[in-house]
């Protein structure tokens, strides 16, 4: 008798169900997708205990022929690839041939479809057994039913979940679907009753709003960047809004809902120095990549895909979020978000007034008149002696400013008032300088008439010695005098207020006993270290002149709205909430 034997066919379709369908969450993906496939604008979804007793979809789409039915319950049948070649940029949702026959292996199934209105056909299936068909009455588009699901095959029933935990797992699937797909409208009821009305929109944003609720939808941020061929759009979140609510993470590529966690940590680095660690962000995101660059046929649920080249397409999207991020629209809010948040002062001229070109006194310096000039782009130098005339005006006009309680710059806003934080708006200026500078090598450093002379602890010892590199790059100029004492001959010169011996210290005791793996890791902590330190604090008062240096350096950095710890640097309090809290609305 021989070893090898070929399996018959219902144990082959129970197999080929133990890969496609999981649970009675995999059945509704599936069957939804064969519905959107078909074109339908209108979705009916009805589910029974969880989906373990029932689960029931009908659409309004192009349904099938009688003659088409059994070729559909067969094993690899399909409508949407001919040969292997049209495996190659495949844009439907199903192609495999593999989920109704399968699904229709272990579950009692009823398919009712017709292509018109008028005369349909039935056809149920028991078990992987197929009825005879029968003609019915019907308009056009599908219903398929699918009950009992693993009735036949009780090994997989008993690792079925309880009815609310199978029910959650379907609305999870169904909600990927739904925002793959704003246009259509999603109807789904649990146990007779109505639980989810999705109607058909124009954008992303409105399908959340409809699922979550129009607050959380509108507290989000648009993300829309293209880079070369690659096309990133969809929402992410505010980082200071991140690890206040539940976290949902959504990727679709070329409209595909998926799971791809080498995405889902370009995502995350975007937010790098902008929230604390250990809080992860949620995102809804698009991406559209050239239909030849992605396989998506690696996974039996095609929950997966993979591509050609990963990396680029990660660098794509954590540049396009970070850009999201990048915007004055991503500081907090205090109040609903009625219109987008952006950086332009109340009834001002497009140019600014004289008064705001005129060379200030000497104790109106700015605050960054010292800095090297790759550090002050984004502050106009102008010479005392120099007409105002001849002064080019800058990009922005800069809003009247005043300082409130040593600590905070604020200004009016056409859509509110908004608060900067001093010591987080400078800490992110002189981070990204720093990063600058470490990255690129040119350092601005002032060398001292009298040395300062350090005596440090082992611990902190250790820690010059682990950094030495780094903070000889950002411009300290140190030699060692036996035992872990230190001569420091130059120091850096960011700002003009910079206390460099205090600042060399704070950062040396912060980085005592640092475990940050990774050279990159390390070089961005010693950055953040030495901005946190060198800032200007709360509690200091700034000139008019420093306080516009400061809006116009922080306008110009690449994550204006949140320092290098997470936390906010603007607050935009709105003009609704205001009116709110004295009832006027």
């Amino acid at each position: 008798m021989p070893l090898i034997s070929i399996l018959p066919s219902a144990v082959a379709d129970q197999i080929a169900a133990g890969e496609v369908v999981e649970r009675p969450s995999s059945v509704v993906k599936e069957l939804v997708e064969n519905s959107i496939d078909a074109g339908a604008a209108v979705i009916e979804i009805a589910i029974e205990d969880g989906g373990r007793k029932l689960i029931r979809v009908s659409d309004d789409g192009s349904g099938m022929s009688a003659d088409d039915v059994p070729l559909a319950l067969a094993r690899h049948g399909t409508s949407k690839i001919r040969k292997a070649a049209d495996l190659v940029g495949v844009a439907t949702f199903g192609f495999r041939g593999e989920a109704l026959p399968a699904i229709a292996s272990v579950s009692h199934f009823e398919i009712q479809t017709a292509a018109a209105d008028g005369e349909g056909t039935s056809t149920k299936v028991s078990g992987g057994r197929i009825s005879s068909a029968e003609r019915i009455a019907r308009r056009r588009g599908t219903t398929v039913s699918v009950g009992q699901l693993f009735y036949n095959v009780p090994a997989r029933l008993k690792f079925l979940r309880s009815a609310r935990s199978e029910w959650r797992s379907a609305v999870e699937s169904l909600t990927a679907l739904a925002l793959t797909q704003p246009a259509v409208r999603i109807n789904l009821s649990h146990d007779g009753k109505s639980t989810l009305t999705l109607p058909p929109v124009a954008s992303i944003r409105s399908r959340l709003g409809a699922i979550w609720g129009g607050r959380y939808a509108e507290d989000l941020l648009d993300v829309d960047d293209v880079a070369g061929p690659i096309h990133t759009s969809g929402l992410v979140q505010r980082p200071a809004d991140v690890g206040t609510s539940t976290r949902r993470a959504f990727i679709s590529i070329n409209g595909r809902a998926v799971r791809d966690a080498g995405i889902g940590r370009a995502v995350e680095a975007a937010y790098r120095s902008t929230i604390i660690a250990g809080v992860r962000p949620s995102f809804f995101l698009n991406v559209t990549v050239p239909a030849d660059t992605v396989d998506v046929n690696v996974h039996p649920a095609k929950a997966e895909v993979r591509f050609r080249d990963r990396w680029t397409i990660e660098r794509a999207v954590e540049t396009a979020v970070r850009s999201a991020l990048g915007n004055f629209d991503s500081a907090a809010s205090l109040g609903f978000r009625g219109s987008s948040f952006a950086f332009r002062p109340v009834d001002l001229a497009p140019n600014p007034g004289s008064e705001i070109l005129q060379p200030q006194a000497a104790r109106d310096a700015p605050l960054f008149e010292h800095s090297a000039p790759e550090f002050s782009s984004a502050m106009t130098q102008f010479s005392a002696e120099g007409s105002t005339e001849d002064v080019a005006a800058p990009a922005a006009p800069i809003p009247p400013l005043i300082q409130l309680r040593r600590t905070y710059i604020a200004f009016e806003h056409e859509d509110g008032l908004v608060l900067i934080d001093q010591h987080s708006a400078h800490e992110r200026v002189l981070y990204e300088q720093f990063m600058h500078t470490l990255e690129s090598g040119a350092a601005s450093a002032q060398r001292l008439l009298l040395p300062l002379t350090l005596h440090l602890g082992p611990a902190e010892g250790e820690a010059f010695d682990a950094n030495r590199e780094y903070l000889e790059r950002l411009g300290f100029e140190v030699e060692g005098f036996g035992g872990h004492t230190l001569i420091v001959n130059t120091v850096p010169m960011p700002h003009a207020r910079f206390d460099a011996e205090r600042c060399l210290r704070e950062t040396l005791d912060a980085l005592t006993g640092d475990r940050v793996a990774g050279a990159a890791a390390k070089h961005e902590r010693l950055a953040a270290t030495v901005a946190c330190k060198a800032a200007i604090k709360a509690g200091e008062e700034l000139s008019q002149g420093e306080m516009r240096s400061l809006f116009a350096s922080l306008r110009d950095t690449t994550l204006p709205a949140h320092d290098v710890h997470g936390r906010s640097t603007i607050v935009h309090l709105t003009w609704d909430e205001v009116e709110r809290r004295f009832g006027r609305r």
